[in-house]
């Protein structure tokens, strides 16, 4: 079964907010570089239309509800 773009968004959006972390962590970033920012620079262009901050912020409330239960 193939992933719809959606469902493909949203694993490269948690990917994304997984490497920001440890870049953050690491100490690896430009300065004021946003997760947004990061997350958007690592979405494929093809899938971008699937792409909002919305679903950025939904996507990183459960990762962060998840990782804290």
């Amino acid at each position: 079964m193939a992933l719809t773009n959606k469902e493909k968004t949203i694993a490269l959006i948690s990917n994304g907010i997984a490497v920001y972390s440890i870049y953050q962590e690491q100490g690896k970033l430009p300065e004021n570089t946003t997760m947004f920012d990061f997350v958007l620079k690592v979405i494929p262009e093809e899938i971008k239309s699937e792409l909002s901050p919305e679903l950025i912020d939904e996507v990183f409330e459960y990762v962060s509800s998840a990782h804290s239960s």
